[in-house]
This record gives structure tokens, C-alpha cells and sequence, in this order.
């Protein structure tokens, strides 16, 4: 079983709609090496199994691949949010690990 360990910062945004869902992008290069070494481990809808860490939080989610940025949309739910103060527009350190 593979791991691999990512480190990006990048702001939080807010997806247009009702639903208020926040994410953070995973930048270009992250994303294209991603790409390569888990093609075979993708899921429904292109997904992969990661943990993340920001600030004191873990939880463990999925990515979930964007055609319109040609990136991966990890989705930062409220509790984390509401854990580590933060909100859409907010710069935050991510360390994504992608589980197999």
C-alpha cells in the first residue's frame, strides 16, 4: 500500500450555491503527480482516500477531482472550520496525505 505526503498552502473558498461547502484546491503540481501515482487507486467519480492535517486537526476524507481547474477539491468541513477559526478567504497550511 502506497502513502504519499503533500504540503501546499492555498486559500479557502466558498462553492456558489446554497449549500455553502468550503474548499481548498490542491495546486497544479500536486495535483499532476497525484495524477500519476494514483490513477489505479481512484474511486467513484475520480475520488481518492486522503488524510489531512491543518493547524491540530486530522480527519481523514476525499479529493475529489475538478474538470473546470484541472486540480483535486478538498472539501473542508465545519468542524474543522470551526476548530481551527477559519473561514473562505483565509490562507492555511494543508498536509494532505493520499491513502491507497
Amino acid at each position: 500500500m502506497m502513502h504519499k505526503e503533500y504540503q501546499f498552502t492555498e486559500k479557502i473558498w466558498l462553492y456558489p450555491g446554497k449549500a455553502a461547502w468550503h474548499f481548498v484546491s490542491v495546486p497544479q503540481n500536486e495535483t499532476a503527480d497525484i495524477h500519476y501515482h494514483f490513477e489505479h487507486a481512484k474511486r467513484g467519480w475520480g475520488s481518492l482516500k486522503v488524510k489531512v492535517t491543518i493547524g491540530n486537526t486530522i480527519w481523514n476524507t476525499s479529493i475529489f477531482p475538478d474538470k473546470k481547474t484541472n486540480t483535486f477539491l478538498l472539501p473542508i468541513k465545519k468542524a474543522v472550520r470551526d476548530a481551527e477559526n477559519l473561514e473562505a478567504g483565509q490562507k492555511v497550511v494543508v498536509l494532505l496525505v493520499v491513502l491507497e
